[in-house]
């Protein structure tokens, strides 16, 4: 008779308790091996305990709970037992994917305190019912809560969270902080005689005024950072320095049980103003909706434009066009962002040492990229930045007390022949209508060399698995329906796992000169019929 190893599934959603000698999960674990014991007449044998203390079932993103899926997967484990169909899992949604995750390896489910098999219909429908009512009541309890917070804010009281700059929290209320105070003042105050919202971050900066400083439960410090004009569009908005306690999924405002700092009259004034600036069009924070406006160019100078589009008039998406090709903003904006952080952070070993020490007396912020890049151009696979070193007035606003000592070494950087400008070479690979963790299939991306090596590793990976499932007589048509994809697709992808043993340990290796995008890798895995063949094109693309 076959073993069958059993793994027992124990959850808590509050770490309320988790510290007795005894608490649930030990109870739940003894009943469900207890069980276990039972039925070894079946051949049932105990395999592992998977625990997740102090996790809510409404999610999957718990540990103990992707360890066993993965050991199902493996074929380590054919039967999971819980305690309750709950302790699995509060959303339904949720619930059948896993119990589909577990027919497609042949591993069965038990709840011990429910009755039912299945493997069997009625046990599946009697599945689905408790389900169904383990859902609602975890609704329900969302809902109490939900409530009780507006009741609260009803009356005026704090509800809790992150502690605002002018107030600090004493008995769970919020009590003025009376230097903060004057800060606060300031910034309404001063935002009325500025331009913009820009203007009054540089005024807050060259004044030394941050985000508040607190202390967490356990005694940690938090805040004081400089206060970007993000930060500062939130902050000029808060009702609660009106006197006011906001239900932000209701959009109600309550009279708060707290002192207000500024007057109505002011706070009014101050939106009347930020509604009208938003109007206008030559505002300069509203170019932040662009981070690199006019700034990219191709190798003969053409400047890529801003454009955006909307899906079904709901999404919005941004991009940098040029002459019908599109690179999309999000990407092009966090590559510059981290391009910009590791130049801040590196050695350096090519300034001279007083524009060394500039820079690295800088707070990095993302209100520094449009004066110090120059200018992007965008090469095929290629991002050459230019960073502004003439001029260097336009760190100012920026300066800091610490000194950022980080020494990375920075590859691909070096000066200009004329010394004006610091030059970043940053590999990318463009990505079409192909699915990874990060992108939507149907959209162009932007991958680092990084995100690329990883794309092909997981390439490589799912066409293993087509393999797997087409060596062992599934039919192409089949893999087709189960994973939602086209006949051609399936095809490129089986095509991978059939690559030149070289290619794919270089591949997996992480090796840094990897410098090929997946269409190029499909294309050779298509056309070239040798391993001779497919390693001459993989290398010669390096």
């Amino acid at each position: 008779m076959v073993k069958i190893n059993c793994a027992v599934y124990v959850r808590k959603s509050t770490e309320k308790g988790l510290e007795l000698e005894f608490n649930s999960l030990h109870n739940q674990e003894e009943a469900c091996r207890n069980y276990i014991l039972s039925q070894a007449f079946n051949n049932w044998e105990y395999y592992k305990t998977y625990t997740d203390g102090g996790i809510s079932g409404g999610t999957t993103d718990r540990p103990a709970l992707q360890e066993m899926i993965r050991d199902i997967k493996a074929g380590k484990i054919q039967t999971v037992v819980v305690y309750k169909v709950d302790r699995l899992s509060r959303s339904i949604m949720d619930f059948h994917n896993m119990m589909t995750e577990f027919d497609k390896h042949s591993c069965n489910f038990v709840s011990i305190t429910q009755a039912f098999d299945t493997s069997t219909s009625m046990g599946k429908l009697t599945l689905n019912m408790l389900l169904s009512f383990a859902q609602f009541e975890r609704e329900v309890s969302s809902e109490r809560v939900r409530d009780k917070l507006h009741a609260q804010k009803s009356k005026g009281l704090w509800t809790g969270g992150i502690p605002k700059l002018g107030y600090d929290i004493k008995d769970k209320k919020l009590v003025i902080n009376k230097a903060e105070a004057e800060e606060v003042k300031e910034i309404f105050e001063k935002y009325i005689e500025l331009p913009s919202v820009l203007e009054l971050m540089f005024y807050l900066r060259d004044k030394g005024i941050t985000h508040k400083k607190w202390k967490t439960a356990d005694d940690k410090e938090r805040g004081g950072a400089p206060i970007g004009s993000s930060a500062l569009s939130r902050l000029l908005r808060e009702k609660v320095y009106a006197g006011y306690i906001e239900n932000k999924r209701t959009k109600e405002a309550f009279k708060g049980q707290h002192k207000p700092i500024i007057s109505k009259e002011l706070f009014d004034s101050v939106q009347e103003k930020l509604a009208n600036n938003y109007k206008r069009g030559d505002v300069p924070y509203r170019q932040k909706t662009y981070l690199l406006h006019n700034k990219i160019t191709d190798a003969a100078g053409n400047v890529f434009t801003n454009q955006k589009s909307s899906k079904n008039q709901k999404q919005k998406y941004r991009y940098y066009k040029l002459k019908g090709f599109y690179l999309p903003a999000g990407d092009l904006e966090k590559i510059t962002c981290e391009t910009v952080k590791a130049f801040l952070d590196s050695n350096m070993k090519a300034l001279p040492g007083s524009t060394k020490l500039a820079f690295k007396q800088i707070h990095y912020s993302e209100e520094l990229i449009p004066t110090m890049i120059d200018k992007i151009i965008y090469h095929e696979n290629r991002l050459t930045y230019f960073i502004n070193i003439a001029d260097l007035s336009y760190l100012t606003p920026f300066k800091q007390s610490n000194l950022n000592t980080s020494e990375n070494e920075l590859s691909g950087s070096y000066l200009s022949n004329d010394g004006r400008f610091m030059i970043i070479e940053k590999p990318i690979f463009i990505r079409k209508g192909i699915a990874t963790n990060r992108y939507n299939g149907s959209e162009t991306s932007i991958l680092t060399k990084t995100e690329n090596a990883q794309a092909l590793i997981k390439a490589l990976a799912q066409g293993w698995r087509y393999k797997k499932l087409y060596e062992s007589g599934t039919p192409v048509e089949h893999i087709m329906k189960q994973e939602k994809i086209a006949h051609r697709t399936v095809y490129k992808y089986l095509n991978l796992a059939y690559l030149s043993p070289r290619i794919i340990n270089h591949i997996m290796d992480g090796k840094e000169d990897i410098c090929i995008g997946l269409q190029n890798l499909f294309s050779i895995a298509s056309s070239c019929t040798t391993f001779a063949e497919q390693e001459n094109a993989f290398f010669s693309k390096r």
